[in-house]
């Protein structure tokens, strides 16, 4: 299998500055999304530092089956997964070492969300509520569960969805590479189809646009060039307020 891709990142209609960061690595077959936070634009240090120590790691280990690291392996998951686990820890580590080091980057964190597309073996990854969702067959599916306040209730059966999207918490998260000294990454495999399309964002798409809002995009526009789908899903998420800055990462997968 063979994949198109494309990425679009936008400031948003609210803020001054965009620190959301991805990567689009085609020869990996890595795509990251990263959405910074606190500090002075220090947001956009934690994002970037994520970014880059994902790929640097995932590249150093690239073609090598016997890579092994001094981590715990998890055997109920892919290679693929557990070199993506580590090289998010190691992220991790890079981003809280930095806000130890430098005053002003002190508080400064970063969500992330990543996926691995190797032929039609998928591998995602997420710490905190940057998203990723598969688009099969007209439907839309979330790949990931957000690390949040809000999400927590609302699988305990404390929030209904329509009070989770206006609550006062919605935006606290309850994990963030740079937040303490260990994150846990949810991660999943998964096996690719023929006409897949496989969708990473920052919250500034899904906090403006609901999940059937963004099947919409989608199903309408299914048969567009992946940067007019792009463009298009950032429009919309402008249209309705555009709070925070929006990362769309798409993804199309071809036998």
């Amino acid at each position: 299998m063979y994949f198109q891709s494309y990425v679009a990142t936008d400031v948003g209609m609210k803020r001054k500055a965009n620190e959301d960061n991805f990567c689009a690595n085609k020869e990996l077959g890595l795509f990251v999304v990263a959405d910074g936070m606190g500090g002075h634009a220090a947001g956009e240090v934690a994002s970037r530092l994520a970014v880059e120590e994902i790929e640097s790691v995932l590249l150093q280990s690239q073609g090598d089956e016997d890579w092994t690291w001094p981590d715990t392996y998890d055997t109920s998951a892919s290679l693929t997964a557990n070199k993506l686990r580590f090289a998010i820890n190691l992220a991790n580590e890079k981003i809280r070492r930095t806000t130890l080091e430098r005053v002003e980057c002190r508080g400064m964190g970063t969500t992330i969300v990543a996926a691995i597309i190797r032929g039609a073996h998928c591998t995602v990854a997420h710490v905190g509520d940057s998203r990723a969702y598969l688009f099969r067959e007209g439907k839309l599916s979330a790949l990931t569960s957000d690390h949040s306040w809000v999400n927590e209730q609302l699988k305990q059966g404390f929030l209904t969805l329509e009070h989770a999207r206006n609550h006062p918490f919605r935006n606290v998260i309850t994990q963030a590479l740079g937040s303490g000294v260990e994150v846990k990454a949810d991660l999943k495999d998964l096996l690719l189809k023929d006409n897949d399309l496989l969708l990473l964002c920052s919250d500034g798409l899904n906090s403006m646009l609901t999940d059937h809002e963004i099947l919409g995009v989608i199903a309408q526009n299914k048969d567009a060039h992946l940067d007019d789908m792009t463009h298009l899903l950032v429009d919309a998420a402008n249209r309705k307020g555009g709070d925070d800055n929006i990362t769309v990462a798409l993804i199309r997968v071809f036998e």
